[in-house]
């Protein structure tokens, strides 16, 4: 699949010698593709990323992949920061309030594995903007559907697990093992894990979402 290539000034060096180990999948929160791929290559945004896909299917490039986009900002994934040093990212034309197309979920399909199989990033490696931080991103959000992802490889598979009793402490402590960051309020992590493994639950902690947790974890451990 060959993306439109739509070079964005706002891109860097990888710092530290680093390079991809992850994919950060977000979404546009704009009314069109063509709006957000103004503002990805508009140097005073000073944001970009490596991918745009339209709803419609529409592959655009707008950084070489070697190269750092400015698309993760603050946050931190499995202990490790300068996220943007360490990963591609991914725009995905969605609003966040509605579901993916079916053409923008057929071309990630497609654009994933070329990505994972140049830096050899496996399914773990795939997360999303809230993931990596908590309470201030909650992209790609809960109508995304990570199942399907999963189901061909491209994600971590999130059948539960048993995931010991329900105490906010143990669930910090799930959270951290899978890679979210341990700082932060306990509510704000409560939802990323949720928009990633539940997106159906509300309210209070729950034992299912220890269980979900406990399920990525070992997910995680069966590839390493």
């Amino acid at each position: 699949m060959l993306p439109i290539w739509h070079p964005s000034p706002n891109f860097g060096a990888r710092r530290g010698g680093l390079s991809p180990s992850l994919i950060v999948l977000h979404y546009t929160a704009m009314e069109t593709a063509a709006a957000a791929l103004e503002r990805l290559c508009d140097p005073t945004a000073e944001v970009s990323a490596h991918y745009l896909i339209g709803a419609d299917g529409t592959l655009w490039q707008m950084v070489d992949e070697a190269a750092r986009a400015w698309h993760a900002g603050a946050g931190t994934w499995a202990g490790q920061g300068d996220v943007n040093s360490r990963s591609i990212g991914i725009e995905l034309d969605n609003r966040g309030d509605h579901p993916f197309s079916e053409p923008l979920m057929a071309a990630l399909e497609a654009l994933l594995p070329g990505i994972m199989a140049r830096w050899g990033i496996g399914p773990a490696g795939v997360i999303g903007h809230s993931d990596m931080a908590p309470g201030r991103k909650c992209d790609p959000g809960a109508r995304f559907d990570w199942a399907r992802l999963a189901a061909q490889g491209l994600a971590l598979p999130h059948r539960p697990g048993p995931g010991g009793g329900t105490t906010p402490e143990g669930f910090r402590a799930l959270a951290m093992a899978a890679g979210y960051p341990g700082d932060g309020e306990l509510d704000d992590l409560l939802e990323a894990v949720r928009h990633r493994l539940r997106p159906w639950g509300h309210g209070a902690l729950a034992q299912a979402d220890m269980d979900a947790l406990a399920g990525l974890v070992a997910a995680q451990a069966a590839v390493v």
